[in-house]
């Protein structure tokens, strides 16, 4: 009950009005107006409706305003309105199937489902604490991450690409064969085309059934694509704390920061590295740290970051790999091949595998890894014919295996995997490799048992 006479008193709208003083760039600059940062504010302008905004800092004396729309028809003096200082968005089960944009307002052509519940767009992580630990695999249903990359039920994990190396189509696989029993999908800053070609043909009917998708485009303002994450991940959390086991794709964290950014310099921050302004790098861990496990349910997130020319040591990319719980790399070398999905198997980790996956499992994988290292560092030599067979063994193993590694990773989009299909395949390859199984506990006990009664 305390918990929620706080939220209602955060939430009251307060007799607080203020005027236009001067624009500066895309923001607003208000006289008199003391209204806390994040406040939801209302704007008139000489013509059409008001003009919502939101509370981004303080310059002097002046409250700076960034506007959630255009500039139109906003003019020096126009009233400025406290509309609260809390920010909320509805939430229910009646989203699943929906899309829907920062402020939870559907935006795919049918009536807007009738939600009792809001739930705080800012809301803090849950205690490290009360976290339980990750035990359980988690099926994203593309056969090299499941086999090679295994991920855990509440994990976080990167993927990092250059733009048109198939990101897209990655995410359109996991929602679609994922053993989530909810999506929850944000495409911040994306391509208006983008969004219907990655809801009709990426998603599917099958996918969208079990899915909310929340699209911030990249025409947008700033401040809309902030939002729009952090929209999101309320409703991630929502699904969480109902019990619900959570799949969480955000598209991207790269122009988060950008947005982010964009807000920042606005509001009169230094920029740093790159032009990013510190609460680009403040913000990035309060977002993430949200997914997880908690008590109640877990939400296992995929974050894409989009590197500039392919370089995964750029700012934001070297920050968000030092959040998470692990990273896949998509290379372009590898998808102008003709491969998809183009994983880089020797450039992703996943830091949980080892504690959720047999040493059986562990051993072929990295087996399996071996051999793809063994073949990247003498490809060259290979190619050229300056290799001759029979020179070393583990080489002419990672020549002869080279095209059934590669079908193993392969994957179509209309196939489906699971992760009890992928180890049980990875186990059979490694058998090819010539790596020998470890027998169970009940293979050792009883071989210890005919030992002592031979000795007896």
């Amino acid at each position: 009950m305390e918990r929620i006479c706080s939220q209602l008193d955060q939430l009251m709208s307060h007799d607080l009005v203020g005027g236009v003083v001067e624009t500066i760039g895309t923001t607003i600059a208000v006289g008199g107006f003391p209204a806390p940062v994040g406040s939801v504010v209302e704007i008139q302008r000489q013509s059409g409706k008001p003009l919502a905004g939101e509370v981004v800092g303080f310059r002097g004396e002046l409250t700076l305003v960034f506007p959630l729309e255009q500039l139109s028809g906003v003019r020096q003096g126009s009233s400025v309105r406290l509309i609260r200082t809390m920010r909320s968005i509805p939430v229910g089960d009646s989203l699943l199937g929906r899309i829907v944009d920062a402020h939870g307002n559907c935006i795919d052509g049918f009536p807007h489902p009738a939600l009792t519940m809001r739930s705080p767009m800012d809301q803090d992580p849950p205690i490290a604490t009360s976290r339980p630990r990750i035990h359980e695999t988690f099926s994203t249903g593309v056969r090299a991450i499941d086999g090679m990359l295994t991920c855990g039920d509440g994990q976080r994990i990167g993927i990092f690409a250059g733009s048109g190396v198939g990101k897209s189509v990655t995410l359109g696989m996991m929602a679609k064969y994922a053993s989530s029993e909810v999506n929850v999908i944000a495409l911040i800053g994306e391509r208006g085309r983008e969004v219907n070609d990655f809801i009709e043909r990426d998603l599917g009917p099958e996918g969208m059934a079990r899915s909310v998708v929340i699209v911030a485009t990249s025409d947008q303002p700033a401040i809309m694509r902030v939002q729009a994450a952090m929209a999101a991940t309320s409703i991630a959390e929502y699904f969480r704390e109902s019990g619900r086991r959570v799949l969480f794709m955000m598209d991207s964290v790269t122009r988060f920061a950008m947005a982010q950014r964009e807000i920042g310099l606005a509001a009169g921050e230094p920029p740093t590295t790159k032009g990013y302004t510190p609460s680009v790098f403040a913000m990035l861990p309060k977002l993430v740290e949200r997914t997880g496990r908690s008590a109640q349910g877990s939400i296992t997130a995929f974050y894409t970051v989009l590197v500039e020319g392919d370089d995964t040591n750029e700012p934001v990319s070297d920050a968000v790999r030092g959040l998470l719980d692990g990273h896949v790399i998509l290379s372009r070398a590898i998808a102008a091949k003709g491969h998809y999905p183009a994983i880089d198997i020797l450039a992703s980790i996943s830091r949980l595998m080892n504690d959720l996956v047999s040493e059986e499992t562990r051993r072929a994988a990295q087996t399996i890894r071996e051999l793809m290292s063994t073949y990247r560092e003498n490809e060259d030599l290979i190619n050229i014919g300056a290799y001759r067979q029979g020179t070393n063994p583990q080489i002419d193993l990672a020549i002869r295996m080279r095209s059934e590694i590669d079908t193993f990773l392969r994957q179509a989009m209309e196939e489906k995997s699971s992760v009890a299909a992928a180890q049980q395949q990875l186990l059979q390859l490694a058998a090819k490799c010539g790596a020998r199984p470890i027998p169970n506990a009940a293979a050792l006990a009883k071989a210890k048992r005919q030992t002592q009664q031979a000795g007896a």
